[in-house]
Protein backbone atom coordinates (compact mmCIF):
# COMPACT_ATOMS: atom_id res chain seq x y z
CA UNK A 1 0.00 0.00 0.00
CA UNK A 2 1.45 3.66 -1.13
CA UNK A 3 1.28 6.78 1.84
CA UNK A 4 -1.95 8.00 0.22
CA UNK A 5 -4.24 4.82 0.76
CA UNK A 6 -2.63 4.54 4.22
CA UNK A 7 -3.88 8.46 4.68
CA UNK A 8 -6.97 7.51 3.52
CA UNK A 9 -7.12 4.50 5.81
CA UNK A 10 -6.11 6.26 9.09
CA UNK A 11 -9.12 9.08 8.64
CA UNK A 12 -11.54 5.84 8.23
CA UNK A 13 -9.74 4.56 11.53
CA UNK A 14 -9.93 7.87 12.89
CA UNK A 15 -13.65 7.94 12.12
CA UNK A 16 -14.68 4.70 13.18
CA UNK A 17 -12.81 5.81 16.80
CA UNK A 18 -16.12 7.68 17.45
CA UNK A 19 -17.76 3.79 17.88
CA UNK A 20 -15.25 2.91 20.90
CA UNK A 21 -16.11 3.11 24.62
CA UNK A 22 -13.19 5.52 25.02
CA UNK A 23 -14.71 8.82 23.10
CA UNK A 24 -17.99 7.92 24.57
CA UNK A 25 -17.42 10.54 27.57
CA UNK A 26 -16.72 13.59 24.89
CA UNK A 27 -19.91 12.74 23.05
CA UNK A 28 -22.10 15.06 25.61
CA UNK A 29 -19.97 17.47 24.97
CA UNK A 30 -19.33 17.08 21.39
CA UNK A 31 -23.31 16.81 20.67
CA UNK A 32 -23.89 20.18 22.99
CA UNK A 33 -21.57 21.93 20.66
CA UNK A 34 -23.61 21.09 17.41
CA UNK A 35 -26.85 21.76 18.71
CA UNK A 36 -25.67 25.25 19.84
CA UNK A 37 -24.92 26.64 16.56
CA UNK A 38 -27.66 24.46 14.49
CA UNK A 39 -29.69 26.92 12.87
CA UNK A 40 -27.53 30.12 12.57
CA UNK A 41 -26.05 31.22 10.08
CA UNK A 42 -24.22 28.74 7.73
CA UNK A 43 -20.58 31.33 8.20
CA UNK A 44 -21.31 30.35 12.38
CA UNK A 45 -21.72 27.01 11.59
CA UNK A 46 -18.59 26.66 9.36
CA UNK A 47 -16.32 28.62 12.20
CA UNK A 48 -17.78 26.52 14.72
CA UNK A 49 -16.52 23.46 12.93
CA UNK A 50 -13.02 24.72 11.99
CA UNK A 51 -12.93 25.59 16.11
CA UNK A 52 -14.05 21.52 16.38
CA UNK A 53 -11.42 20.69 14.41
CA UNK A 54 -8.56 22.93 15.79
CA UNK A 55 -9.18 21.02 18.80
CA UNK A 56 -8.59 17.93 17.37
CA UNK A 57 -5.87 18.73 15.26
CA UNK A 58 -3.56 20.82 18.01
CA UNK A 59 -3.85 17.47 20.18
CA UNK A 60 -2.88 15.07 17.29
CA UNK A 61 -0.06 17.47 16.22
CA UNK A 62 1.28 17.30 19.19
CA UNK A 63 1.39 14.13 19.41
CA UNK A 64 2.53 13.06 16.24
CA UNK A 65 5.31 15.74 16.76
CA UNK A 66 6.00 13.68 19.88
CA UNK A 67 5.72 10.47 17.89
CA UNK A 68 8.30 11.35 15.27
CA UNK A 69 10.92 13.00 17.36
CA UNK A 70 10.49 11.69 20.98
CA UNK A 71 9.65 7.89 20.19
CA UNK A 72 6.19 8.16 22.00
CA UNK A 73 3.93 5.09 21.29
CA UNK A 74 -0.31 5.76 21.03
CA UNK A 75 -1.07 5.97 24.70
CA UNK A 76 1.50 7.16 26.20
CA UNK A 77 0.29 10.65 28.04
CA UNK A 78 -2.10 7.80 30.15
CA UNK A 79 1.26 6.37 31.63
CA UNK A 80 1.29 9.94 33.46
CA UNK A 81 -0.87 9.04 36.80
CA UNK A 82 -0.73 12.98 36.88
CA UNK A 83 -2.58 13.15 33.75
CA UNK A 84 -5.35 10.38 33.72
CA UNK A 85 -6.37 12.01 37.64
CA UNK A 86 -6.44 15.62 35.96
CA UNK A 87 -8.86 14.09 33.50
CA UNK A 88 -10.96 12.56 35.85
CA UNK A 89 -11.38 16.05 37.54
CA UNK A 90 -12.58 17.50 34.18
CA UNK A 91 -14.44 15.00 33.44
CA UNK A 92 -16.62 15.18 36.87
CA UNK A 93 -16.64 18.41 36.76
CA UNK A 94 -18.34 18.43 33.43
CA UNK A 95 -20.48 15.63 34.69
CA UNK A 96 -21.70 17.83 37.70
CA UNK A 97 -22.44 20.76 35.53
CA UNK A 98 -24.69 18.74 33.56
CA UNK A 99 -26.17 17.06 36.12
CA UNK A 100 -27.59 19.95 37.78
CA UNK A 101 -29.25 20.88 34.37
CA UNK A 102 -26.58 23.83 33.26
CA UNK A 103 -25.45 21.88 30.04
CA UNK A 104 -21.83 21.62 28.56
CA UNK A 105 -21.66 25.16 28.60
CA UNK A 106 -18.42 27.03 29.91
CA UNK A 107 -18.12 29.96 31.82
CA UNK A 108 -18.62 33.47 30.15
CA UNK A 109 -15.26 34.50 30.98
CA UNK A 110 -13.84 31.47 28.97
CA UNK A 111 -15.67 33.04 25.93
CA UNK A 112 -14.53 36.65 26.43
CA UNK A 113 -11.04 35.33 26.28
CA UNK A 114 -11.70 33.48 22.93
CA UNK A 115 -14.36 35.39 21.41
CA UNK A 116 -17.82 34.54 19.29
CA UNK A 117 -18.23 31.12 21.64
CA UNK A 118 -16.16 28.98 19.65
CA UNK A 119 -14.33 27.60 23.14
CA UNK A 120 -16.49 25.13 23.66
CA UNK A 121 -16.22 23.05 20.14
CA UNK A 122 -12.57 23.88 20.13
CA UNK A 123 -12.58 22.14 23.68
CA UNK A 124 -14.82 19.78 22.70
CA UNK A 125 -12.31 18.27 19.29
CA UNK A 126 -9.46 18.53 21.98
CA UNK A 127 -11.46 16.40 24.53
CA UNK A 128 -12.49 13.90 22.07
CA UNK A 129 -9.08 13.69 20.66
CA UNK A 130 -7.94 12.89 24.37
CA UNK A 131 -10.11 10.48 25.54
CA UNK A 132 -9.25 8.59 21.72
CA UNK A 133 -5.70 7.47 22.70
CA UNK A 134 -6.49 4.91 25.37
CA UNK A 135 -7.87 2.62 22.48
CA UNK A 136 -7.47 1.68 18.89
CA UNK A 137 -10.20 1.46 16.51
CA UNK A 138 -10.50 -0.92 13.67
CA UNK A 139 -7.77 -0.46 11.54
CA UNK A 140 -6.36 1.84 13.49
CA UNK A 141 -3.38 -0.59 14.71
CA UNK A 142 -1.97 -1.63 11.24
CA UNK A 143 -2.04 2.21 10.38
CA UNK A 144 -0.04 3.53 13.77
CA UNK A 145 2.66 0.66 13.22
CA UNK A 146 2.71 1.35 9.47
CA UNK A 147 3.68 4.98 10.76
CA UNK A 148 6.37 4.10 12.97
CA UNK A 149 7.96 2.99 10.18
CA UNK A 150 7.72 6.12 8.29
CA UNK A 151 9.84 9.69 7.94
CA UNK A 152 8.54 11.91 11.01
CA UNK A 153 6.78 14.12 7.53
CA UNK A 154 4.27 10.67 7.13
CA UNK A 155 4.21 10.45 10.57
CA UNK A 156 2.82 14.06 11.38
CA UNK A 157 0.43 13.82 8.15
CA UNK A 158 -0.32 10.50 8.94
CA UNK A 159 -2.05 11.33 12.57
CA UNK A 160 -3.24 14.04 11.08
CA UNK A 161 -5.56 12.05 9.06
CA UNK A 162 -6.43 10.26 12.08
CA UNK A 163 -7.72 13.61 13.93
CA UNK A 164 -9.41 15.13 10.93
CA UNK A 165 -11.55 11.40 10.15
CA UNK A 166 -12.79 11.65 14.08
CA UNK A 167 -14.13 15.01 13.98
CA UNK A 168 -15.61 14.45 10.53
CA UNK A 169 -18.65 12.79 11.61
CA UNK A 170 -18.91 15.98 13.59
CA UNK A 171 -18.51 18.70 10.63
CA UNK A 172 -20.80 16.91 8.50
CA UNK A 173 -23.58 17.49 10.87
CA UNK A 174 -22.50 21.28 11.00
CA UNK A 175 -22.56 21.54 7.46
CA UNK A 176 -25.57 19.42 6.60
CA UNK A 177 -27.29 20.35 10.10
CA UNK A 178 -30.93 19.23 8.51
CA UNK A 179 -31.33 16.05 10.52
CA UNK A 180 -29.92 17.47 13.66
CA UNK A 181 -32.59 20.44 13.63
CA UNK A 182 -35.38 18.76 13.47
CA UNK A 183 -35.49 17.35 17.07
CA UNK A 184 -36.49 19.72 19.55
CA UNK A 185 -34.20 21.90 21.38
CA UNK A 186 -36.18 22.14 24.55
CA UNK A 187 -38.09 20.37 26.77
CA UNK A 188 -38.18 18.37 29.80
CA UNK A 189 -37.21 14.80 27.90
CA UNK A 190 -34.09 17.17 26.38
CA UNK A 191 -32.82 17.69 29.67
CA UNK A 192 -33.45 14.08 31.29
CA UNK A 193 -31.02 13.12 28.23
CA UNK A 194 -28.69 16.04 28.90
CA UNK A 195 -28.58 14.67 32.92
CA UNK A 196 -27.76 10.98 31.72
CA UNK A 197 -24.78 12.30 29.24
CA UNK A 198 -23.55 13.93 32.66
CA UNK A 199 -23.82 10.14 34.22
CA UNK A 200 -21.74 9.28 31.41
CA UNK A 201 -18.87 11.84 31.96
CA UNK A 202 -18.85 11.17 35.40
CA UNK A 203 -18.79 7.24 34.45
CA UNK A 204 -15.27 8.08 32.69
CA UNK A 205 -14.17 10.41 35.62
CA UNK A 206 -14.73 7.09 38.08
CA UNK A 207 -12.65 5.24 35.27
CA UNK A 208 -9.78 6.94 35.09
CA UNK A 209 -9.78 8.08 38.96
CA UNK A 210 -9.77 4.48 39.80
CA UNK A 211 -6.42 3.50 37.79
CA UNK A 212 -4.69 6.32 40.06
CA UNK A 213 -6.29 5.85 43.33
CA UNK A 214 -5.40 3.10 45.64
CA UNK A 215 -7.59 -0.65 44.38
CA UNK A 216 -9.28 -0.67 47.10
CA UNK A 217 -11.11 2.77 46.21
CA UNK A 218 -12.38 1.70 42.72
CA UNK A 219 -15.44 -0.37 43.94
CA UNK A 220 -16.61 2.29 46.16
CA UNK A 221 -16.92 4.66 43.54
CA UNK A 222 -18.16 2.49 41.22
CA UNK A 223 -20.80 1.61 44.16
CA UNK A 224 -21.02 5.11 44.73
CA UNK A 225 -21.47 6.34 40.68
CA UNK A 226 -24.39 3.73 40.26
CA UNK A 227 -26.55 5.02 43.87
CA UNK A 228 -26.29 8.28 42.17
CA UNK A 229 -27.50 6.58 38.71
CA UNK A 230 -29.91 5.03 40.52
CA UNK A 231 -31.49 7.77 42.17
CA UNK A 232 -31.50 9.92 39.26
CA UNK A 233 -33.69 7.13 37.71
CA UNK A 234 -35.77 6.86 40.42
CA UNK A 235 -36.36 10.93 41.04
CA UNK A 236 -36.75 11.06 37.72
CA UNK A 237 -39.41 8.59 37.13
CA UNK A 238 -41.57 9.64 40.22
CA UNK A 239 -41.16 13.31 39.15
CA UNK A 240 -41.30 13.22 35.14
CA UNK A 241 -43.32 16.36 34.14
CA UNK A 242 -44.46 14.71 31.15
CA UNK A 243 -44.58 11.62 28.89
CA UNK A 244 -41.77 12.02 26.79
CA UNK A 245 -39.43 12.48 29.22
CA UNK A 246 -41.06 9.40 31.50
CA UNK A 247 -40.24 7.40 27.98
CA UNK A 248 -36.32 8.32 27.70
CA UNK A 249 -35.82 7.69 31.44
CA UNK A 250 -37.69 4.31 30.25
CA UNK A 251 -35.43 3.70 27.54
CA UNK A 252 -32.38 4.47 29.93
CA UNK A 253 -33.89 1.83 32.94
CA UNK A 254 -33.90 -0.83 30.30
CA UNK A 255 -30.57 -0.16 28.48
CA UNK A 256 -29.00 -0.30 31.94
CA UNK A 257 -30.19 -3.36 33.05
CA UNK A 258 -29.76 -5.20 29.73
CA UNK A 259 -25.70 -3.94 30.05
CA UNK A 260 -25.83 -5.51 33.44
CA UNK A 261 -27.54 -8.51 32.47
CA UNK A 262 -24.89 -9.16 29.43
CA UNK A 263 -21.84 -8.27 31.88
CA UNK A 264 -23.29 -10.66 34.27
CA UNK A 265 -20.71 -13.64 35.41
CA UNK A 266 -21.70 -16.43 33.41
CA UNK A 267 -20.89 -20.38 34.04
CA UNK A 268 -18.90 -20.72 30.39
CA UNK A 269 -16.76 -17.69 31.27
CA UNK A 270 -16.07 -17.48 35.06
CA UNK A 271 -15.07 -19.86 37.70
CA UNK A 272 -12.76 -22.60 36.18
CA UNK A 273 -12.89 -21.38 32.70
CA UNK A 274 -9.75 -18.36 32.58
CA UNK A 275 -6.80 -18.21 31.62
CA UNK A 276 -3.65 -18.85 33.92
CA UNK A 277 -2.02 -15.40 33.10
CA UNK A 278 1.73 -15.21 33.77
CA UNK A 279 3.27 -12.23 33.41
CA UNK A 280 5.57 -11.77 29.99
CA UNK A 281 9.33 -12.03 30.64
CA UNK A 282 12.43 -13.09 28.57
CA UNK A 283 12.58 -16.21 30.14
CA UNK A 284 8.84 -16.64 29.78
CA UNK A 285 9.28 -16.61 25.76
CA UNK A 286 12.87 -18.59 25.66
CA UNK A 287 10.76 -21.80 28.20
CA UNK A 288 7.69 -20.98 25.63
CA UNK A 289 10.14 -21.96 23.04
CA UNK A 290 12.20 -24.43 24.35
CA UNK A 291 9.41 -26.67 25.48
CA UNK A 292 7.69 -25.73 21.71
CA UNK A 293 4.64 -24.48 23.63
CA UNK A 294 1.83 -22.07 21.52
CA UNK A 295 1.73 -18.65 23.82
CA UNK A 296 -0.77 -15.64 23.83
CA UNK A 297 0.18 -12.90 24.39
CA UNK A 298 -2.22 -9.70 25.65
CA UNK A 299 -0.76 -6.35 26.21
CA UNK A 300 -3.16 -4.03 28.34
CA UNK A 301 -3.04 -1.28 30.72
CA UNK A 302 -5.33 -0.01 33.60
CA UNK A 303 -6.22 2.94 31.64
CA UNK A 304 -7.33 1.34 28.47
CA UNK A 305 -11.36 0.77 28.28
CA UNK A 306 -11.04 -1.54 25.26
CA UNK A 307 -8.47 -3.83 27.39
CA UNK A 308 -10.88 -4.03 29.70
CA UNK A 309 -14.02 -5.55 27.49
CA UNK A 310 -11.82 -8.18 26.35
CA UNK A 311 -10.62 -9.16 29.28
CA UNK A 312 -14.24 -9.45 30.17
CA UNK A 313 -15.50 -11.10 27.51
CA UNK A 314 -13.28 -12.22 25.04
CA UNK A 315 -10.36 -13.71 27.49
CA UNK A 316 -13.04 -15.21 29.66
CA UNK A 317 -14.90 -17.06 26.68
CA UNK A 318 -15.31 -20.34 27.13
CA UNK A 319 -14.08 -20.97 23.33
CA UNK A 320 -10.81 -19.35 24.06
CA UNK A 321 -9.90 -20.98 27.39
CA UNK A 322 -10.79 -24.69 25.71
CA UNK A 323 -8.69 -23.40 22.77
CA UNK A 324 -5.89 -22.14 25.04
CA UNK A 325 -6.11 -25.29 26.72
CA UNK A 326 -6.32 -27.60 23.74
CA UNK A 327 -2.79 -26.52 22.38
CA UNK A 328 -1.19 -26.51 25.88
CA UNK A 329 -0.41 -22.33 25.12
CA UNK A 330 1.38 -20.60 27.79
CA UNK A 331 -1.31 -17.13 28.29
CA UNK A 332 1.44 -13.96 29.15
CA UNK A 333 0.22 -10.63 29.98
CA UNK A 334 1.96 -7.39 29.41
CA UNK A 335 0.98 -4.85 32.20
CA UNK A 336 1.83 -1.15 30.37
CA UNK A 337 -0.08 1.26 33.04
CA UNK A 338 3.20 2.51 34.04
CA UNK A 339 6.12 3.01 31.28
CA UNK A 340 7.96 -0.02 30.28
CA UNK A 341 10.52 0.14 27.76
CA UNK A 342 11.28 -3.47 27.66
CA UNK A 343 7.35 -4.41 27.34
CA UNK A 344 7.11 -0.84 24.90
CA UNK A 345 9.90 -3.17 23.25
CA UNK A 346 8.21 -6.38 22.63
CA UNK A 347 5.27 -4.64 21.39
CA UNK A 348 6.61 -2.89 18.34
CA UNK A 349 8.62 -6.07 17.34
CA UNK A 350 5.61 -7.96 17.69
CA UNK A 351 4.01 -5.33 14.87
CA UNK A 352 1.45 -3.71 17.72
CA UNK A 353 1.27 0.62 18.22
CA UNK A 354 -1.39 0.43 20.87
CA UNK A 355 -3.47 -1.23 22.84
CA UNK A 356 -5.71 -3.25 23.15
CA UNK A 357 -3.11 -5.52 21.14
CA UNK A 358 -2.66 -9.48 21.20
CA UNK A 359 -0.52 -11.58 19.38
CA UNK A 360 -0.30 -15.62 19.22
CA UNK A 361 2.80 -17.60 18.65
CA UNK A 362 3.49 -20.97 17.25
CA UNK A 363 5.62 -23.36 19.41
CA UNK A 364 8.61 -21.91 17.36
CA UNK A 365 7.81 -18.22 19.10
CA UNK A 366 6.84 -17.31 15.34
CA UNK A 367 3.72 -14.81 14.90
CA UNK A 368 0.08 -16.87 13.60
CA UNK A 369 -1.87 -13.83 14.28
CA UNK A 370 -1.92 -10.17 15.51
CA UNK A 371 -5.09 -8.79 16.98
CA UNK A 372 -4.80 -4.83 17.29
CA UNK A 373 -8.21 -3.31 18.23
CA UNK A 374 -11.17 -5.32 19.58
CA UNK A 375 -11.98 -8.63 18.28
CA UNK A 376 -14.01 -11.64 18.49
CA UNK A 377 -13.39 -15.26 20.87
CA UNK A 378 -13.93 -17.12 17.54
CA UNK A 379 -11.44 -15.10 15.92
CA UNK A 380 -8.39 -15.61 18.51
CA UNK A 381 -9.84 -19.03 19.41
CA UNK A 382 -8.62 -20.20 15.41
CA UNK A 383 -5.84 -18.28 15.72
CA UNK A 384 -5.02 -20.76 18.61
CA UNK A 385 -6.20 -23.67 16.63
CA UNK A 386 -3.58 -22.90 14.20
CA UNK A 387 -0.91 -22.97 16.02
CA UNK A 388 -0.29 -26.98 15.92
CA UNK A 389 0.51 -27.21 19.44
CA UNK A 390 0.23 -30.52 20.90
Amino acid sequence: MSLWQYLLLAGVAGVLLNLTPCVLPALPIKLRSISRVVGDRPGRRLLAGAALLAGTLTFFGALAVATAWLNWTWGALFHSASFRLMLAAVLAGLGVWSLAGRGFQPPQWVYRIRGAGYAEPYFAGLLAAVLSTPCTGPFLGGVLAFALTQSPAAIVAIFLAVGVGLALPYLILLVRPGLVARIPRGGAWLLRIHQFLGLVLLAGAVFFAATVLPRSLGPLLWTAWAAVLTFWLLRALWAGPDLRARLVLALILAGTVTTALTNWPQPDRVGTDTLNWQPLTMQALADARAAQRPALIEFTADWCINCKVLEQTVYRNRRVVEAVRAVNALSLRADLTRPDERLQRYLREFGGAGLPFAVVLDGRGQPVKRLPDLFMADTLASALQKTGGD
